[in-house]
């Protein structure tokens, strides 16, 4: 079979305007638990967009950690590309995609570092290796061979035993969104897609869109 010959028709469910909350995130916490529901493998990964000053664009699979009223948050190393793309442009873009549910849900808006306490409170929840893992690894950074990075890791945990503290180079960001869009595959490819977009006063708009 031929790449132009798969194909998939989409007719689960359906998306009306009346069938979404009028707060965007809060819709998407509903979203989000229904694909916890039915155990999607990693309902909680998303594909996160940056761009770089020469406006190339980069993405790659994180996974979000909190949401609340005030956005979307993940944790990484602010010395990655991600984060060095986002310390030049602090815009980005998220995805998330539950094939499973034929649903997508599209997020935009600037980017912020979350409050150190924050980030301290998560680091000191993950595990252990996980933490040494962070302490040893100058993300996105060349390194010799695999045996040269399992070397870092051996030595930070020689240095810092099952107490590493988080290094300033780790922490959190976190997404407010201007611009949400909600996606829900249809028959014919006649998809259902409905964005809320955010006010000057604050309020959110919801509209459809065209597929």
């Amino acid at each position: 079979m031929s790449l132009a010959d798969i194909r998939k028709d989409y007719s689960r469910m359906s998306l009306t305007e009346a069938d979404l909350a009028d707060n965007p995130i809060e819709q998407f916490s509903i979203w989000l638990q229904q694909a916890l529901t039915a155990e999607i493998p990693e309902a909680n990964a998303m594909s996160l967009s940056t761009v770089a000053p020469n406006g190339r664009p980069s993405s790659r699979i994180v996974l979000i950690k909190n949401i609340d009223a005030r956005g979307f948050d993940w944790f990484t190393n602010y010395d990655s590309q991600k984060g060095q793309e986002l310390a030049a442009n602090p815009y980005a873009a998220l995805l998330f995609h539950w094939i499973e549910l034929e649903r997508q849900v599209r997020i935009e808006g600037k980017v912020e570092r979350v409050p150190e306490a924050e980030s301290d409170a998560y680091f000191s929840t993950r595990p252990l290796l996980s933490r040494l893992a962070a302490v040893a690894s100058a993300q996105s950074m060349p390194v010799a061979d695999r045996a040269a990075l399992e070397q870092k890791l051996l030595d930070t945990g020689n240095r810092y035993g099952d107490r590493p503290v988080r290094p300033p180079h780790w922490g959190g960001y976190r997404l407010v969104p201007d611009r949400l869009e909600f996606w829900q595959g249809r028959p014919s490819r006649l998809h259902d897609r409905i964005v809320y977009t955010l006010e000057a006063d604050g309020s959110w708009r919801k509209q459809r869109l065209q597929p």
